[in-house]
């Protein structure tokens, strides 16, 4: 791991640095992606075949899958696996149901009546990734807050392989509740939703995580549809003093980092003991995780310690840094919620480790990464829902203000404006 120590601000420039050459546009890609786009708009079904065929070496029949697959793929899956996604249903729409805003009327003032109504979105993409791991937690984490909004149809789409969709990701849709699932993926799946094709209709928002190719095509589409996030690979950071268990902090690291080469692990304390410790035991937990390659990959490029001098310090570079998950494991963690400012989800304690919000908590997991917590937050049911102002006036309310309004069209130079009031007294 990269080792970062010195004053706040040197470290400080030194990660910014950092982050400017991980933002880099990939020119190619957004050529690739663009290219991809225009073909499904172009050629529909027809260009989403050739692209499973290309990409995934796959050869559709059919796009969808029936209601028999789904139920088929649901019976495959192990009891103790459908009470374990079941029981983090529970917790996701328990925790969930307090996000509901709802409608809004006030009569302040005589004769005026405002308001604003919460509308739930007709339809929502979700897009679940394949590759080389299934995400069932995914599919929980982004259609449970759409049903909780009223989202009247929810579609899936996740990559094809020759093996079939896995059974645990059929059997997590059909407990959350998705009405058609399509086995499609990559950039091709966002221009399908955001476009329609013959089989696939087009949504009003695509939500759900996915790679660079699927991150840029949202990036693409956004204007004809809504998207959740622009999302990058998984980060932890981590907050951590001396009382801290260097064990539990290398295995909530590796955790982020048995993701994806690219994925990021952060070390932010002011102990260099306990730094010196987390990084001998990454060494020894690697040894034996299953997915070594990618979490040893991603360690040694994107994995960093920074050692600092203060707890001050600490939470100054981590609120910087913004991370997607954060983790304070420090004495009385509880007390240093006011420290934070940045980042998609908190977890406190020793015991709160990350793959506990993951899973089971009922927190989401659909986060803002790349430091983009400083401006966007967790997926959640204000993701699926729209507002629509309501205005009433009564002929003496308007009579009262009528004057106020007409001198404030004018000042901005809009004649017919005022005289759009002005005409119901003449």
């Amino acid at each position: 791991m990269k080792w970062l120590k010195g004053e706040t601000t040197e470290i400080l420039r030194a990660l910014n640095e950092d982050v400017q050459m991980i933002q880099k546009d990939n020119q190619q890609i957004e050529e690739q992606v663009r290219q991809i786009v225009q073909q499904v708009i172009q050629n529909g079904d027809q260009a989403l075949k050739a692209y499973s065929k290309k990409f995934d070496q796959v050869e559709l029949q059919e796009l969808s899958l029936s209601k028999e697959t789904i139920e088929l793929g649901y019976q495959n899956v192990e009891k103790e696996v459908i009470a374990a996604l079941e029981a983090a249903k529970e917790n996701i729409i328990s925790y969930h149901q307090k996000q509901k805003q709802y409608d809004f009327m006030d009569t302040e003032k005589s004769g005026v009546l405002r308001g604003q109504l919460v509308l739930p979105l007709a339809r929502v993409g979700v897009y679940v990734p394949g590759g080389t791991a299934a995400y069932p937690s995914s599919v929980l984490m982004n259609v449970l807050p759409a049903k909780i909004a009223g989202v009247k149809e929810i579609i899936m789409v996740t990559p094809p392989s020759k093996e079939g969709i896995p059974d645990v990701i059929l059997a997590a849709a059909k407990i959350a509740g998705v009405d058609k699932i399509f086995q499609i993926g990559g950039a091709q799946s966002i221009a399908a939703l955001a476009y329609g094709t013959e089989t696939i209709p087009k949504v009003d928002k695509i939500v759900g995580p996915g790679n660079i190719y699927v991150a840029t095509a949202k990036k693409q589409v956004f204007g004809t549809v809504g998207i959740d996030m622009i999302a990058g690979p998984s980060e932890i950071g981590i907050v951590a003093d001396e009382t801290a268990n260097p064990i539990y902090i290398a295995a909530d690291l590796l955790s982020q980092a048995e993701h994806d080469t690219l994925a990021r692990a952060i070390l932010v304390t002011d102990s260099v003991k306990l730094a010196e410790q987390v990084e001998i035991e990454i060494d020894r937990q690697l040894e034996t995780l299953p997915r070594k390659e990618i979490a040893e990959q991603s360690i040694k490029n994107n994995g960093l310690i920074i050692v600092v001098s203060t707890v001050s310090a600490m939470f100054t570079i981590m609120n910087e840094i913004a991370p997607e998950h954060l983790e304070v494991q420090l004495a009385d963690p509880i007390s240093y919620l006011h420290e934070i400012k940045n980042a998609g989800s908190v977890f406190l304690g020793a015991y709160a480790s990350e793959p506990v919000g993951d899973y089971f908590s009922g927190t989401n997991h659909v986060l803002p990464t790349s430091g983009t917590a400083k401006f966007y937050s967790p997926l959640g049911v204000y993701d699926f829902v729209k507002y629509s102002q309501v205005t009433y006036y009564t002929k003496d309310a308007l009579a009262k203000a009528k004057d106020a309004i007409a001198l404030l069209a004018r000042k901005e130079g809009l004649e017919a404006h005022a005289r759009a009031v002005e005409c119901r007294f003449e």
